[in-house]
């Protein structure tokens, strides 16, 4: 039970650690950012890591306290629905105002690296997870850090060839996929 205890105590600290800097980072994004589009998607990105980050602290002082995983981080949702979902809507709203310039584009590397970082590391905690609730949070934060992801390549793709990236989607939606909302 110790052993458990204290890997919980270890992969939320790290957790907070990264979401802390993930935090850091889209605040700079939105700050030197260029277009609207961008703006919108690093601000709702920050957001969200502050969410992460309550969540974390509040399972974190839980779990010192009591030893033991508890469902109050489930009471703290994102305020938006998935984010490549809202990604696509703001695309086809601001699909004639947005120009990227290079600043954008890589700050999108970056974004896209921490939450491919971030997808990884809790997917190596899901392997050593144990409590039911543990199980349950862990898969929780991969899906919405694949969810960031996901928008990020988006927005790269828009950004990068918004012709090519339009021409994409709309064949998705012929051919059986999802289309834009």
């Amino acid at each position: 039970m110790t052993h458990h205890f204290n890997r919980s105590l270890t992969m939320l600290a790290t957790a907070l650690e990264m979401e802390e800097k993930g935090k850091s980072f889209y605040s700079k994004a939105i700050g030197e950012c260029h277009n609207d589009l961008g703006l919108k998607i690093f601000s709702m990105l920050k957001q969200d890591e502050d969410i992460h980050i309550q969540r974390i602290k509040s399972i974190y002082e839980h779990l010192q306290g009591t030893h033991t995983w508890d469902e109050s981080w489930k009471t703290m949702g994102l305020e938006h629905k998935d984010l490549t979902v809202v990604f696509r809507e703001l695309a086809a709203t601001h699909q004639k105002t947005i120009k990227a310039d290079t600043g954008d584009l890589a700050a999108l590397d970056v974004g896209l690296d921490f939450e491919f970082r971030s997808v990884r590391f809790y997917e190596e905690q899901l392997k050593a997870a144990e409590d039911p609730l543990e199980i349950e949070f862990v898969k929780h934060m991969i899906e919405e850090e694949r969810s960031h992801h996901s928008a990020l390549l988006e927005m790269k793709a828009f950004l990068s060839d918004p012709a090519a990236w339009f021409r994409g989607v709309e064949r998705g939606a012929f051919d059986g996929g999802t289309a834009m909302g």
